[in-house]
């Protein structure tokens, strides 16, 4: 479908109408408001399936769903070590995590966020996630980690995205992904990001551009010291059409 030109300006022409009327905000897990697009949650709940992490650390936390939706699949992780075996089932005592930044957590969505069942799995911190000091406790909270999986989704100009894939790509372990939503913006048409500090040219798109042209031009190193790579993984939106994250989902090899 990725390279069926009818498909794909069906798609954009929905797509920009339906962007216009807030889509993504039309929809929740678990109970709580998930603002993201019905395709990208399947899309995240695979890759939690495929990669099964001990770790997610997801920036932007907004109404919590995103988290919750993180949460939700480490316990099914959990679930099925138990049936299969390979641990036993405690679910208060997991060692799974979903550590969720954000610059502003609102007292009602904490509040809602910590009574929800899934809780337990769940630890968030307040902050900016580019700050060098939430930089510096996000790393050492994931020292104790071996697969650990990073999703992007907070502040989408060009340079916060760029400092949060410096910061937090280097976490990411072989095989695993982060996820960078909101690249869609620069295929958006002018003006569709009113009263935002992100457009065309600034956004999470042009933010990926140049960090895989960093890691081309000078070899980056992951938080060990190893070669850091990344590709970008286009079988993923070619098969959702409909994504908020074209070239967004980064796959380290």
């Amino acid at each position: 479908m990725g390279s069926d030109m009818q498909i794909l300006a069906a798609t954009r022409s929905w797509f920009d109408l339906a962007y216009k009327h807030k889509y993504g905000y039309h929809f929740e897990h678990l109970g709580r408001p998930i603002i993201q697009y019905p395709q990208d949650i399947v899309a995240m709940q695979e890759i939690i399936w495929e990669t099964k992490p001990d770790l997610i650390i997801a920036s932007g936390i907004a109404h919590g769903g995103s988290l919750i939706l993180s949460a939700s699949m480490l316990a099914l992780l959990d679930y099925a070590d138990a049936v299969n075996g390979s641990a036993t089932l405690n679910p208060l005592h997991s060692k799974r995590k979903v550590i969720g930044i954000d610059i502003d957590i609102r007292p009602h969505n904490r509040e809602a966020i910590e009574k929800h069942p899934m809780s337990h799995l769940v630890e968030m911190i307040q902050g900016s996630s580019i700050d060098q000091s939430i930089i510096a406790q996000v790393h050492e909270k994931s020292s104790s980690y071996k697969r650990i999986l990073v999703f992007l989704d907070s502040n989408h100009t060009h340079d916060h995205v760029l400092a949060e894939l410096a910061a937090y790509a280097p976490l990411v372990s072989r095989g695993s992904y982060c996820c960078v939503f909101g690249t869609v913006v620069e295929d958006l048409p002018a003006g569709m990001s009113p009263n935002r500090p992100w457009g065309k040219g600034n956004n999470p798109k042009t933010a990926v551009r140049e960090f895989m042209k960093r890691l081309s031009d000078n070899g980056l190193k992951d938080s060990d010291g190893n070669p850091l790579d990344f590709v970008i993984d286009r079988a993923i939106p070619n098969k959702l059409l409909i994504t908020v994250a074209p070239d967004g989902y980064l796959r380290r090899t």
